[in-house]
């Protein structure tokens, strides 16, 4: 008999990652409390990356430690200059994401962590590296204005994979880890444990 797959998140970019791929996974939200944990994780001092996989596996743990099979927790933080950002909280935000962001180069750490019975058994972490064209005030206001909501389920404000992919000119790494999950390294690990078909 296959593992069981869960996915440690409510995230519907991943979920529908693992479904195109042919993935079958229950979804399970963590109910982890990020705020405090990345209030406590940058009051140490700890890197942007190291935050990343630290939340990524706190998830993971939190569902695993109350179902079978493998559990697959993500997290992805964006990393301008060391800063990390976090999702916006409302348009006002997103304007000032992109105002941040416009002319620079920022580094997604998107990690990745496989727990079973409560443990981690694998570990990944993915840092692609967008480089944002400089952006106009009128240009970031339509944008805001024309993708709306959506843009505050994304760290950068921004979704590459519609009207994004205008605001940038050039893009370093993997773009399933881009949308939030290293797809082709997970799926690797899958096939060696036996849970997807070879």
């Amino acid at each position: 008999m296959s593992l069981a797959i869960t996915l440690a998140s409510g995230s519907a970019s991943r979920r529908a990652l693992l479904a195109g791929a042919g993935v079958e996974a229950a979804s399970i939200k963590p109910n982890v409390d990020e705020d405090s944990a990345k209030a406590a994780m940058r009051a140490e001092g700890m890197s942007v990356r190291d935050q990343a996989m630290q939340l990524a596996e706190l998830k993971a743990v939190k569902v695993s430690n109350r179902t079978e099979g493998l559990v697959i927790g993500g997290d992805q933080m964006l990393s301008l200059d060391r800063e990390a950002f976090d999702k916006p909280v409302d348009l006002e935000g997103a304007r000032d994401h992109l105002r941040k962001l416009s002319g620079k180069s920022h580094t997604l750490e998107t990690a990745i962590v496989i727990c079973e019975n409560g443990t981690p058994v694998w570990r990944h972490l993915a840092r692609p590296k967008l480089t944002m064209r400089p952006l106009s005030e009128a240009f970031i206001n339509d944008y805001v204005d024309r993708v709306g909501e959506p843009l505050l389920s994304t760290v950068g404000a921004y979704q590459l994979e519609g009207l994004g992919a205008q605001l940038f000119t050039q893009i370093e790494g993997d773009y399933f880890s881009i949308l939030g999950l290293p797809l082709l390294p997970l799926l690797d690990y899958l096939r060696i444990r036996g849970a997807l078909a070879t």
